[in-house]
Parts: C-alpha cells; structure tokens; sequence
C-alpha cells in the first residue's frame, strides 16, 4: 500500500481510503465490522464517513448510524490508533440536520461535538465541510450551476466564521486537520487565504468526486491541487457502480444501489451507458477487470491524496483493493484519453 501525505500536515494517508456511506443501510453492524477489520488487514489506515451516513437512502431515522458502528467497531477492536479518522459536517438543506439551516461556527461545533459522542473518540484526524451554503456545481448541479446568483459578502462571511470555529476546535486537540468537500477553485482559495491571512488551519484536502466519467478536477482544481499542496479525496471513483459495468443495457442487479436510488443521483441516464460500454471495452482489450482500471486511473492521478472506495460485499471490497496493484501502460491511458475526448461529460 502506497502513503500520502495529507496536504502539509504530518498525517500519511494510505492511497485506498475505506468508505462508509451504505453501512447502517445496506450494510449491518457486522457486516462493518468486518470491512474495516479487512482494510486494516490490508494495509488501509484511512476511513471517511459523514454525520450525514448512511445515504442509501439518507433519512431521519438512520441519521448518523454510520458513525455509530464505527464507534463500537472503536470500543470492540482498540484499533483507533492504526486509523486515520475522517469525517464531515454536513452544510444545509436537510431538514433532519440542524432543521436545514445554514451551516455557521456554532453547528460546527455542535455537529463535531455529537460526532465524537457516536465515534467514541475524542478527536477526529480529518474534519470537512460537506457542501457549502452558497451551492455547489457538482450533485449534478453543473447543468444550472450559476455563481452569479451568490451573495459575495454572506459567502466570505460565512467563511470566515466556519474556519475560525475549526481554528477553534483544532486548537482544543479535537480536530487534526481540516478539509473541504464538493468545493470550488474559488472556495478553496478563498479558505486558504483566510488561513493565511488569520493564522487559521490550512485545508488539507479536498472531497469532490471524480471517476472516469466525471473529471472537472483535472482543470481548476488540479491546478490549485498542484500549487497549494490541497489533495484529492476522490469519492464515487466507480461512479456509484456504473464504472464496474453492472447497470449495462438496462440491468438493475437485484440489493444493488440502483434498486434504492433509481437513478444513482442522477448518473443513471442514457449518456452515460455509451461511455461505460467504451470503457468496458479497453477494459477488454487490455486484459483489465473495468472496476480495477476505473480505481487504477484515479490512483495513477498526480492529485490524488486517496481514493475512497465503497462495497455492500466482501468480494467487492476485495476486488476494489486489489486495484492498488494495478499499472495501466501507457497504450491503456491513451485509450482511455481518445474515450474521454468522445465523451468528455457523460451524465
């Protein structure tokens, strides 16, 4: 298993990170249980979750759940030392979370302090801003995403208050490192001026997705990625399942996702399958399992801190592993370049 380091911080992450979102939903307790036993067997030292898991669907009722069975896997195994723990506060919209209002300094702190409560722990290594206030292009949103619309002093205000309520907490040894997630070029920029600016923490990293049919990292973003030493966290790098192939002409695998998300966030469309169905074929061509070269693509990327992978099954979680052995020549990588040029944003 290949290290990273995490932003300028002296955390080192591992290149594979263990995801959580479907545990207390499609997955159980022991079924969770098992998978980060595996990934620690593994050579994983790195897990992601969110206050806002399980997502699968996201609901009242199992609010938080995912971070709970991570807390008893804590309190059951001891392991908390061998992990890298990341989680994240979720920004507004939800009604069940803090009744939807906008996130400020004060739910920071409340959503932290209840997550500790569920993790069982007394600090988290990673602490990121789900989503922000003012929108965000991604979820699909780039089709009517428009920045226009956004209030320049309430989105620097806001900024400023959430980053000083994280300078606060990481000052009381209760956060390690800070980072974002489903930002922008200018958001990131505008948490890393601000840090500057106020001796406030520096954002480590950055959670947005990217796979092979969703790339708008590789413009701005890497750009600030390569400058400012702000990683990739890559989440959904199989496109919620539509880069393993299942969902081709149709099919709807019987406890897979798109049972429970019909149209996998919005993935699920006719653009999308001729793009698969290329990339299942130089999968083919090449020798290569498409889920492995999907996650063998996104590690290959010179951004990435860590790729987040996600399994219902043991045998998933293995095969997705599994890609940190794989190298695509350079014959792979251009035919994956030709795909991308005929379908450079497929859903």
């Amino acid at each position: 298993m290949k290290f990273n380091r995490l932003g300028r911080t002296d955390i080192s992450v591992s290149e594979i990170c263990l995801g959580t979102m479907t545990w207390g939903s499609q997955n159980s307790e022991t079924e969770a249980h098992a998978q980060m036993n595996h990934a620690i067997d593994a050579g994983i030292n790195f897990f992601d979750t969110a206050e806002l898991y399980p997502t699968t669907p996201v609901s009242a009722e199992t609010y938080g759940r995912t971070e709970e069975y991570i807390g008893s896997w804590f309190k059951k195994s001891g392991r908390r030392n061998d992990v890298v723990l990341a989680t994240k506060v979720a920004g507004s919209g939800r009604p069940h979370i803090r009744d939807g209002r906008d996130l400020d300094g004060q739910s920071v702190r409340e959503a932290l302090e209840a997550s500790l409560r569920r993790l069982q722990t007394d600090h988290v290594d990673l602490y990121q801003i789900h989503w922000p206030n003012r929108g965000s292009y991604h979820f699909r949103q780039c089709w009517s995403f428009d920045a226009s619309k956004q209030d320049r002093a309430k989105a620097a205000e806001e900024i400023d208050a959430i980053l000083s309520t994280l300078g606060d907490l990481v000052n009381e040894g209760k956060v390690r490192a800070v980072g974002l997630s489903n930002e922008s070029a200018w958001g990131t920029l505008k948490y890393l001026r601000l840090a500057e600016e106020k001796s406030l923490p520096r954002i480590a990293s950055i959670q947005n997705e990217y796979n092979l049919l969703y790339r708008q990292f590789d413009l701005d973003l890497a750009e600030v990625a390569h400058h400012e030493d702000v990683g990739l966290l890559a989440y959904s790098p199989l496109a919620a399942g539509l880069l393993t192939g299942k969902y081709l002409d149709g099919a709807r695998p019987e406890g897979s996702r798109a049972t429970i998300n019909s149209d996998l966030g919005g993935r699920l469309q006719p653009h999308q399958e001729p793009a698969v169905k290329a990339y299942k074929e130089i999968a083919g061509k090449h020798g290569l399992d498409l889920t492995q070269m999907s996650l063998a693509f996104c590690l290959s990327r010179p951004f990435m801190a860590s790729v987040i992978i996600g399994a219902t099954s043991m045998e998933q979680l293995q095969t997705a592993i599994g890609a940190k052995d794989i190298k695509l020549s350079d014959d792979v990588l251009k035919d994956i370049a030709k795909a991308h040029r005929q379908y450079p944003m497929p859903m």
